[in-house]
């Protein structure tokens, strides 16, 4: 990926929800919170949907802390019914990612030491998969019930934060997240991984709890 945070832009956008507006279809969406502070450089997540969902599925996976967190959100849609990298081949759906970022960069003053992407199922692969891949965008990444980490050259070292319930039966986490994560951690990778009771979610205390652990208010 090309896209990076460069200068301050212009004025902070109006608080709100955007459709980005470069697709035709399935387009980007973007959350500017009514505390971002003009000329101060802001924290952006990336957030994945699942398999099925779209953007507005990705963006809902942490847009009830934006506001309290002074959080700015990013949610692409996959181009088809899920992200190419799941498929096997990184394409179409990263090249869309990489031109709402470079947009979001025009538009937003973005901390280029605070971006994050993260995801849930599907998303949460795709986002280790390209947070992985692009360690020198992306400083943390987030995974709420992955299923695997599509293969990609890795570049930097981001933190990462895993959780998984112990009875999902959608990706089982005796095929993933328990062996993915001790994986992560003998490749050297800083890793925060929660297991908790339950089936393929993200329970509340999990998103407080990754909120928490991006520490980007």
């Amino acid at each position: 990926m090309t896209a990076a945070p460069g200068k301050e832009p212009g004025p902070a956008p109006a608080p709100g929800q955007y459709d980005l507006g470069i697709e035709r279809a399935r387009d980007t969406l973007l959350y500017v919170p009514a505390a971002l502070r003009q000329g101060r450089p802001a924290p952006l997540t990336l957030l994945l949907h699942g398999a099925g969902g779209d953007a507005a599925g990705g963006l809902g996976l942490l847009s009830g802390y934006a506001e309290e967190h002074r959080l700015v959100l990013a949610a692409p849609s996959s181009r088809t019914s899920t992200w190419d990298g799941v498929r096997g081949v990184f394409g179409t759906d990263v090249k869309a990612i990489n031109r709402a970022l470079e947009q979001i960069f025009q538009l937003v003053f973005v901390d280029p030491n605070r971006i994050a992407i993260g995801g849930f199922s599907d998303g949460a692969s795709y986002a280790l998969g390209l947070g992985l891949a692009n360690g020198g965008l992306f400083a943390k990444i987030i995974a709420f019930s992955p299923g695997f980490i599509p293969p990609a050259l890795r570049t930097g070292r981001p933190h990462i934060f895993v959780s998984h319930g112990d009875r999902d039966n959608v990706l089982p986490i005796d095929r993933t997240s328990r062996r993915l994560v001790p994986l992560l951690n003998r490749e050297g990778y800083n890793v925060t991984y929660r297991e908790f009771r339950g089936g393929h979610a993200v329970p509340p205390e999990i998103t407080q709890e990754a909120i928490e652990w991006l520490g980007w208010e």
